[in-house]
């Protein structure tokens, strides 16, 4: 993801214990699968859902949690019995008329309707003119649909979508039928062929057209266009191919059964706040920033790109693991940069020029954003994750060197293909690789309150550290502390401020690419 959105604060209540998000997912299940349907109602401009969630319970439940916030629950099922429900905080309980058995799976049905224009502390809807869009990064999918929101319980997904006739409805995946229900209505069904975290869902009505062309070694491409803006972002779509064969150079085939660019049906430049986020096989876009030439948009896109690797194919297991999703994509899109020949903001047209450049603010952001590897939820999408995980990942490849860098990685996304992955899983990978204890050396880097040396480049030099009315990472001042704490731009370009949509504001670091 790029740029800026809102996030929920980090709260006590129950959940997994995230290092950043600790109510965020429930305990005593996990989640094999949904089917949900959205069915949107254009004279109210509301959805009715029904969420069937296939939970595996790994001990006895009375009772079990779901994530869910903002959503209006006409009925809960488990097993197609009606089951007793109740809300607190932002969790949906369901206590069924008996209790559910470990190693035997339940269904769990919520019917439930959703205004996506409700103000809520935080969203995970994208209101339009006609319709909506998804994007429930980091932790607002169960403002969408109730869930197990946490990353590392990746499910499978199908998905329908009914929208009057005129609009289309898009989700996730493959197309798996179209259904004409003669009252003008139509129902659109999608299946996604790997799992996915609940964060990575995207469904979207709109006045939208769908161009399909072919990607390297067949895969099917499907964009979601505005229809209205078809033929002016024409341009920036035909850009993916070329885009996928370079990606598949550096990091192996492609992940998934199909990719694609969905520009959301809106003109409002404030409908979401970040240039694009990586929803699984079809990334959200903001129209605008398509518009603009390809030396401008071509990195971003690669960006998003290579989050089908790194953070939709090999998720994080937790939110502080983030670095890895965020770092690899900036690192690939500034690699892509350079090598196509496009200076950046600051006039460097190396990859070099721009480490040795982002080298020298290495304590500046440690002392405002904490270590690489340790966020908080106020800070999680701050530059560190983004650009300084990118630094991360060129000290190791300066260390070991290009081609066992490269076996670094493709190891790594083969590992963890279609799960979920920590930082101490790449530095075990790392070390495994290269043949020496890489644990003290990459620590240093992630976890370190002061830059490390960079290998082969012992006169690059770190600037002083300047205070800036904030107090250092790790005080309670900082928000490090607490759950509240308040955003910071990192002299990002692009970076102009942090939107709020309720609990912390937090700035997309990757404005720069």
């Amino acid at each position: 993801m790029l740029l800026f959105a809102g996030v929920p604060s980090a709260g006590a209540a129950d959940g997994l214990g995230d290092p950043v998000f600790p109510a965020l997912g429930n305990t005593g299940y996990r989640a094999l699968a949904y089917d949900l349907a959205f069915d949107y109602r254009a004279e109210s401009r509301t959805v009715d859902g029904t969420a069937v969630v296939t939970v595996l319970p790994d001990r006895t439940l009375a009772r079990l949690e779901l994530d869910a916030l903002g959503l209006t629950v006409r009925a809960v099922r488990v097993d197609g019995r009606p089951a007793a429900f109740a809300t607190h905080d932002e969790k949906l309980t369901v206590t069924p008329d008996g209790p559910l058995r470990p190693g035997t799976t339940s269904e769990l049905t919520v019917e439930y309707t959703a205004d996506p224009r409700a103000p809520l502390p935080h969203t995970g809807w994208v209101p339009t003119p006609n319709g909506f869009a998804v994007a429930g990064q980091p932790a607002s999918a169960h403002t969408v649909f109730p869930c197990n929101d946490h990353p590392s319980d990746k499910a499978r997904f199908a998905i329908a979508v009914t929208a009057p006739d005129g609009l289309l409805g898009v989700a996730n995946g493959d197309s798996a039928g179209t259904e004409h229900h003669g009252d003008g209505r139509t129902t659109r069904r999608y299946v996604s062929r790997e799992p996915m975290a609940t964060e990575l869902v995207q469904v979207s009505v709109g006045d939208y057209t769908v161009r399909e062309r072919t990607g390297p070694h067949g895969l099917p491409l499907r964009d979601v266009v505005p229809t209205a803006r078809a033929a002016e972002l024409e341009p920036a779509l035909a850009l993916t191919p070329g885009q996928l064969a370079w990606a598949e150079e550096h990091l192996g085939p492609f992940p998934f059964e199909t990719y694609g660019i969905m520009p959301a049906d809106t003109d409002d430049p404030d409908a979401f706040g970040f240039t694009g986020l990586e929803t699984q096989t079809l990334t959200l876009y903001k129209p605008d920033f398509l518009r603009r030439p390809e030396a401008e948009i071509g990195s971003h896109m690669m960006h998003e790109l290579v989050h089908s690797w790194f953070g939709d194919s090999v998720t994080p297991a937790r939110w502080s693991d983030l670095w890895i999703n965020e770092g690899h994509a900036d690192f690939y899109g500034l690699m892509y940069r350079y090598e196509r020949g496009w200076p950046d903001g600051w006039g460097h047209t190396t990859l070099v020029d721009r480490m040795r450049h982002l080298y020298g603010l290495g304590d500046q952001w440690r002392h405002d954003s904490g270590p690489v590897a340790a966020p908080t939820a106020a800070n999680l999408f701050d530059s560190q994750r983004y650009t300084g995980g990118a630094l991360v990942l060129f000290a190791l490849r300066e260390k070991v060197g290009a081609d066992l860098f490269d076996r670094i990685e493709r190891t790594f996304l083969g590992e963890h293909r279609y799960g979920n992955a920590t930082t101490e899983d790449y530095v075990r990978t790392a070390s495994e690789v290269s043949g020496e204890d890489l644990g003290g050396f990459l620590d240093d880097w992630l976890y370190g309150l002061r830059t490390p040396p960079m290998p082969g480049h012992p006169d690059w030099t770190v600037e002083p550290v300047e205070p800036v009315g904030a107090a250092p990472f790790g005080t309670a001042a900082s928000g490090a502390s607490g759950p509240h704490g308040t955003s910071r731009t990192h002299g990002t370009a692009g970076s102009s401020g942090a939107a709020r949509a309720g609990g912390v504001a937090v700035t997309r670091g990757s404005g720069t690419l």
